[in-house]
């Protein structure tokens, strides 16, 4: 059940460019699982929708969030600022996450890329599997590798070369002579074509979560939709939203 609470803020860094780390203390914790996300609301009454974060990871306790994010505008510019002890309003726990039974005693690909990393984070912790992370980053600043690297056997890519394999994790996967019965993805939509398209030439499940602007986060809106195979019970189209019906799909049933 999807409910608005206030949470607290018990710590908050900046991890690479833009890109924040920060713990909340919070109630909906106990619900929470890999892929799953909440809705954080502004204080700025002029920005009255609340923002889209993804779950990254769950405290062993389940009564905290950690919540890491990119800057992109006013919203997440605020959240910036926040310091401990400070109170946030947020909506949750919001969306469908990665099937866990799918993979478990399977060899399975955690694929993260950019800010589609943070969620692998928890999936990574949970999930019963011969696990094999392979993640993408602009350059040498591997924000959560370490946390990462505590779960699974980790392969890098970064677009510049500086660590890992140079290019996308597609290119990791080919240059490390990696194979998999399972993916479990999430990251920017080119990323993600790449995936459903080799997921679909080796005859292998794929889960993508897909990134995507949001308004209400909660269904009503349509504003979050994708194509599928299939005739949306709500829409009565062939779409699906992915604030509700996502953001996980299995990656056959949606056209990206």
């Amino acid at each position: 059940m999807k409910e608005k609470v206030t949470a607290k803020v018990i710590s908050q860094r900046e991890i690479a460019e833009n890109i924040f780390d920060m713990w909340i203390e919070t109630s909906l914790a106990k619900e929470a699982h890999p892929g799953q996300f909440v809705g954080v609301y502004p204080k700025n009454k002029s920005t009255i929708l609340p923002r889209p974060i993804s779950i990254c990871e769950v405290n062993e306790e389940h009564t905290a969030l950690r919540l890491v994010y990119r800057i992109a505008g006013q919203g997440t510019k605020e959240f910036s600022g926040y310091e401990v002890g400070d109170s946030v309003e947020i909506l949750g726990i919001l969306g469908n996450g990665f099937p866990l039974e799918e993979g478990k005693g399977k060899k399975v690909f955690l694929m993260g890329g950019g800010i589609g990393v943070p969620p692998i984070l928890q999936l990574a912790k949970e999930l019963d599997a011969e696990k094999q992370v392979v993640v993408g980053y602009r350059d040498s600043n591997l924000f959560l590798k370490d946390d990462l690297d505590k779960y699974a056997t980790v392969y890098v890519a970064t677009e510049d070369g500086s660590v890992g394999t140079k290019g996308n994790v597609m290119h990791a996967i080919e240059a490390n002579a990696l194979d998999a019965e399972v993916i479990f993805a999430c990251g920017p939509m080119p990323m993600l074509r790449a995936i459903k398209k080799y997921a679909a030439e080796k005859g292998i499940k794929a889960y993508i979560s897909l990134e995507e602007h949001m308004a209400c986060g909660v269904g009503a809106c349509l504003g979050c939709v994708v194509k599928t195979k299939e005739v949306d019970h709500h829409s009565h189209v062939h779409n699906a939203r992915i604030c509700t019906d996502g953001p996980v799909f299995d990656a056959e049933e949606v056209e990206i």
